[in-house]
């Protein structure tokens, strides 16, 4: 057995019960999955509804879960409403993380179970994650950084596993779309998603379209900037459909956390 997996497995069987925060994702796929091997029928996976949480993202987490044979809770947790996260400060991910965590840990304590997992991996160390602080402050435990699994690794271990998410693009809320300081509001969500999803039925798997006002700037995996290029027509119609006035393609490709460059920018100026 792959060493790391023991050692989740161990972590994870420290706890005679958990709720994971259940999204769908490559992550919380995986870590659901070993989660319900090792403490079997005393798993809760929950999924928290929002305007950044795209609808068919939830009808896939509902398929996920069924497959994975563990108790599915769908939950609301709407960001927008929580104080301060529509104004999209750097923070903002704590503020979401702190709503979200605090109803799930709310569940765990009613019901009786032991811990609550999130899927945050060991490359998330790397980046700008205001929202591991919540996390920290509320007692949630991250089995896939304490295993020192990266995405990578996850991602081969789910495949060895039969999960449909090995191959998953990395999927993030739909606030990480928009540079901190633009407002956020459900209109602008929902032209994001309408364009997204257009991109995605395109047959494009790693992407992100972020919101510039009314420029819609579209990072596409490295790999597949050529054919991105030579649909540029059909890419330029689906974003103006959805809403956007103008669209651009980033030359640089898909990256995780490319808002966070105009913040490192700022940082080494100071």
């Amino acid at each position: 057995m792959d060493p790391k997996l023991e050692k989740l497995k161990q972590i994870i069987g420290r706890f005679t019960s958990a709720v994971v925060a259940f999204s769908g994702g490559v992550d919380s796929t995986f870590l659901a999955r070993v989660a319900r091997e090792v403490l079997g029928d005393r798993v809760l996976l929950v999924t928290a509804t929002s305007a950044t949480y795209p609808e068919s993202e939830l009808d896939e987490a509902k398929k996920l879960a069924a497959r994975i044979g563990a108790t599915h809770r769908i939950i609301v947790s709407e960001e927008i409403d929580i104080p301060g996260f529509s104004d999209n400060p750097p923070d903002r991910c704590y503020y979401c993380k702190r709503e979200l965590f605090m109803k799930i840990r709310g569940i765990a304590e009613c019901e009786g179970y032991q811990a609550v997992f999130d899927g945050s991996n060991a490359d998330d160390l790397s980046d700008f994650r205001p929202g591991r602080r919540a996390l920290s402050e509320l007692g949630v435990i991250s089995p896939l950084v304490e295993a020192g699994l990266t995405k990578k690794e996850i991602r081969a271990l789910s495949a060895e596993m039969g999960l449909p998410t090995a191959s998953k693009g990395s999927f993030a809320c739909l606030a990480s779309r928009f540079p901190y300081g633009d407002s956020i509001t459900k209109e602008k969500l929902a032209r994001v998603d309408r364009a997204e999803q257009t991109l995605r039925a395109m047959g494009f798997n790693q992407f992100r379209v972020r919101s510039h006002g009314d420029l819609a700037r579209i990072e596409i995996e490295p790999a597949d900037l050529d054919n991105a290029w030579q649909r540029r027509a059909d890419i330029s119609v689906a974003c103006k459909k959805a809403g956007f006035v103008f669209v651009s393609l980033d030359l640089e490709g898909y990256r995780t956390g490319a808002m966070n460059e105009a913040l490192l920018n700022e940082n080494s100026k100071s």
